[in-house]
Formats: C-alpha cells, structure tokens, sequence
C-alpha cells in the first residue's frame, strides 16, 4: 500500500526485536527446537557461542552462531536441521498484537522506518518474513549499533522532529542525548529488556512508556511532539 505522508517533518523509526515482534518467543521456539535435535548438553553450548557473540557484536546473530558451533562440530548433521528450521521459521506469526496498527497509524503522523540493530542475513529475512519489509515499503535501516549512526540516519532522513519506539531504555536515553528534545523517546515494556527493572533504572525515564505497542494509537502528534520538552 502507497501513503502520502501526512506530516514528512516527523519520522518514526521502529526497533524490531520485541518492539514489533516477539523474539523472546522466537528463542523460546529455538531453545527447545535446538533441544530436541541436538540434545541438551550441545544446546546449551550452541547458547553460550550465542552470548558470546552477542556481547562481541552487541546484536543478536543466530546464524553467526551457528557458524561457529559448526566450527566445534563439522560432523553434526543436525546443523543442518536447525539452519532449515531458522530460515524457514514463521515470523509473521511472532508480530506483537496491534503491531501492524501502530506502523500504520505512525504513517498517518509522519514517514515510518524501521531502525534496528542486527546482522547482513538473518535481520532482512525476518523483517521479509514477517511482513515488516512490505508494512513499510522497504524503508529499513539495518545497523550494528543505531545509536552511534545517527548522523547518518538524519541525512537519510531528514526531519524536523523523530520519534525512537525502542524496548531498551539504553539505547533510547543514547538517542535522547544525542537529539535532544527534537526527538521523543517511546519505550514498549515488552520483552525480557523492558522487564529487567535493574537495568531499566539505570538509565533516565524516556519520554512516554507502553504496556504494548499498540497503545500508540492512543497518542496524537501533539502528544508525542509536546513529550520530547518534558
């Protein structure tokens, strides 16, 4: 579907990992798909490779991490079973309710884009996948770490205003210091991020708070423009 941007002066950049979908149950699935083909010893190791990767990278990358159990064990056949089961996994399935509601009421506000850490492969497949890719007619940015790019996503993008809809306060209080009150910071309480009370105290309140992504609607742009000066 074509929009004309009702307001091209404020952009909406959405996070895509337990902001518009569930990925704690995608690893959920993953978890106990890599327990039932690998048993459970080789899975926990295939997770400790992932945590690793993880805090190296500082983004989620499961086929990285596959690569490098394969490493350990050339001779599995099994790799082949969980890669086939990650590249053909249903992630249309995994969107947060009313997530597709909010992309669409944001794009009656201003231009909506997708802005989101994560690898070459296994991020575009799954916002292919599940439908993100087409609810924004291809405007995505795909980052290593978005919260230092954001130069270069302003010249991307240029507007007078933005607004980050991130579930990790880290990275939104890093995009708050860098724009200032030309940006409002919304953060989902969705996922294993957003429920850390610890780690989501460390870090100052972003602008507006939803229990769900959907609660969006329920803001106009003046609300949302008015809560950056807060």
């Amino acid at each position: 579907m074509i929009h004309t941007d009702a307001n091209p002066s404020t952009v909406f950049f959405f996070d895509v990992d337990d902001t518009l979908l569930d990925n704690d149950r995608v690893a959920e699935d993953l978890k106990r798909y890599l327990a039932n083909q690998v048993g459970g010893g080789s899975a926990a190791r295939y997770w400790e490779i992932f945590e690793q990767l993880r805090t190296e990278l500082g983004y989620a990358d499961y086929l990285g991490a596959l690569q490098r159990y394969r490493v350990e064990r050339p001779r599995d056949p099994k790799l082949l079973a969980v890669s086939h089961f990650m590249i053909n996994y249903p992630f249309a399935n995994r969107l947060f309710p009313e997530s597709l509601d909010a992309v669409e009421y944001a794009r009656r506000l201003g231009r909506a884009v997708i802005l989101t850490d994560g690898d070459v492969v296994f991020q575009p497949l799954k916002i292919d996948r599940s439908g993100l890719y087409e609810a924004f007619d291809g405007q995505v940015l795909i980052c290593i770490h978005k919260e230092l790019e954001l130069d270069d996503v302003e010249a991307r993008y240029p507007a007078a205003h933005y607004v980050m809809l991130d579930d990790k306060v880290r990275i939104l209080a890093a995009i708050k210091e860098h724009w200032g009150t030309r940006v409002t910071t919304v953060f989902p309480r969705q996922g294993h991020y957003a429920h850390d009370t610890a780690l989501v105290a460390r870090y100052p309140k972003p602008d507006i708070t939803l229990e769900r992504i959907g609660e969006l609607q329920n803001y106009s742009l003046e609300q949302i423009l008015v809560a950056a000066r807060k």
